[in-house]
């Protein structure tokens, strides 16, 4: 542990002596020989149990437990948690920032934001929130595919790092979407020379492999001062002020793209829209639009299919089929997803009781577990549907837990009484993620699609996904693996521990009807590589 010779230790060595040589391997704490060893009295002379962390020289850190004994003595054991709390930094890291671009994510960002609306008002500075978007980044994706997208994104990332002073916030939101914080202005004529000045670099090609590619930025900003956001509402907000860079993005798409709108009160066209939506949702629950489409899920070691998760889906009588990230938003907002969530629970169970030892997943909105009842109503659906407990499972994102923890987490206990299992989805992408499993023992842990999606070619990445799995194992948690793209991604997951996957690779989202086909498939062959049982 320390890197010392049998033969240069005696019985009857003081605590200096055995200082002085591992001071002399490297291995002395890293402090002040004299410091340490006074420190060191302190505790031999204490009447209680101490317990030390101790960073040493050559960077490990150990735990050291001192307890008293009866007769005066003193006993200390010692113990490496070097590869522990590396483990830990690594998964802090990941719930705070953005895989791909390293940059802080949406929830570190929301904590800066709030950080500087509290602030607001100590001076007479203003503070600048830009909202910024890709233009034509879809069209890259389309013609040269994701991984092109995803170098494009990582070199937006470095640019945009060029241009922001230290005492700003440069976070990526998710997507093509970009968020920063100009802090200490003493005009907007600064914010509008900043936003000139990325709009500028950004319309210069990049070079992504052998082909120059070149896309433009479109920025919305909102000024804000200790009273209210410049020309908008009277007291500011986090979300708010977010919410106001956002529309007047809007507006710049709109207008163009390739430029900068500051936020304006009129700029309601998206609230009005948003009413509009809202309203056809609610003729959609209704009128029965909504249907569910079920993404298969395959154990890694023996690549059978062992379950589905349900997936929701809204066909539009006028606009067509309209994807999740649209719609589900504001249903979370105006409440909508708690019908919209018992009629998928009720479905997606009705259909699932008459597919035999397949488990179903079915995702539970934050909105739906802070909402008294759910246990109540979870056991009256598995009565009515007839659908074993122990073969649904329970998706819940870290969100979930961020509020009324004590209500989530008993409504998460009266579910494993029913005997459904609850999953944790999206795992690292949200505010603390170790924290909650010491909480609540959750039977399984789904690793976000962005790590996944960068594994083969990421050291970091295929590091913290084996951090992960091997976090899942020592707690008895299996570990799945979603958005599995390629046959790289595939092995590569599951050379590093993965227990289940999900993705395009594997099997697209379908219909129940054609779910049930593939099952009654496998059963007429004996085939059980994953290739044979890939779809779509």
């Amino acid at each position: 542990m320390y890197h010392l010779w049998l033969e240069d230790l005696w019985i009857g060595m003081t605590l200096g002596q055995v200082a002085d040589l591992r001071y002399a391997a490297g291995t002395g704490p890293d402090m002040p020989k004299a410091e340490y060893l006074a420190w060191r009295d302190l505790i031999q002379v204490s009447d209680r149990i101490v317990e030390t962390v101790v960073t040493l020289r050559n960077g490990d850190m150990h735990e050291i437990h001192h307890e008293p004994t009866a007769d005066g003595g003193w006993v200390a054991t010692f113990d490496d948690i070097t590869e522990r709390r590396r483990v830990e930094r690594r998964i802090q890291h990941m719930a705070h920032h953005d895989a791909l671009t390293g940059l802080p994510n949406r929830v570190l960002f929301a904590g800066c934001l709030a950080g500087m609306v509290e602030g607001l008002g100590r001076t007479a500075e203003v503070v600048a929130v830009l909202y910024l978007d890709l233009d034509r980044f879809k069209q890259v994706n389309d013609t040269l595919g994701h991984p092109a997208g995803d170098e494009l994104l990582r070199h937006v990332a470095a640019r945009l790092r060029g241009e922001v002073r230290p005492i700003d916030t440069l976070s990526r939101l998710g997507g093509d979407e970009f968020a920063i914080i100009l802090n200490s202005l003493q005009n907007p004529g600064e914010a509008a020379s900043f936003a000139d000045r990325v709009i500028r670099v950004m319309s210069a090609p990049f070079q992504l492999a052998a082909q120059a590619v070149t896309v433009g930025i479109s920025i919305g900003i909102a000024l804000c001062d200790g009273a209210a956001v410049v020309a908008g509402e009277a007291r500011p907000d986090p979300d708010g002020v977010l919410r106001c860079a956002d529309m007047a993005l809007y507006c710049a798409k709109a207008e163009g793209r390739n430029s900068h709108r500051f936020f304006q009160p009129s700029m309601n066209t998206r609230l009005h829209r948003r009413h509009s939506m809202e309203q056809d949702l609610r003729r959609a629950l209704a009128e029965g639009q909504f249907l569910l489409h079920y993404q298969p899920q395959f154990d890694l070691c023996t690549g059978r299919m062992t379950g589905a998760e349900a997936l929701l889906r809204w066909h539009h009588p006028d606009q067509g089929m309209i994807p999740p990230s649209e719609f589900i938003p504001l249903c979370e907002e105006t409440g909508l997803i708690v019908p919209l969530g018992e009629w998928a629970l009720r479905a997606a169970c009705a259909q699932a009781a008459r597919w035999p030892g397949m488990r179903l997943a079915v995702n539970l909105s934050p909105v739906q577990v802070r909402r008294p009842g759910l246990v109540a109503l979870l056991a009256e659906v598995l009565r009515d549907t007839r659908m074993a407990s122990g073969l649904l499972e329970l998706e819940i994102t870290e969100c979930t837990l961020l509020h009324d923890t004590g209500h989530t987490l008993g409504t998460l206990r009266g579910i494993r009484a029913l005997g459904v299992g609850i999953v944790l989805d999206d795992f690292g992408t949200g505010y603390s993620s170790l924290g909650y499993l010491r909480r609540f023992p959750f039977d399984k842990l789904k690793i976000d699609h962005g790590f996944v999606a960068h594994v083969v070619e990421d050291a970091s990445a295929a590091a913290i996904v084996r951090a992960v799995a091997m976090l899942g194992r020592s707690l008895g948690m299996r570990v799945t693996a979603e958005g599995i793209e390629t046959a790289a991604q595939l092995a590569c997951l599951e050379e590093l521990g993965c227990d289940e996957g999900q993705g395009y690779f594997l099997g697209r989202p379908m219909a129940g009807a054609c779910l049930a086909a593939r099952m009654a498939a496998r059963h007429h062959h004996s085939e059980t590589k994953l290739g044979f049982l890939k779809v779509g």
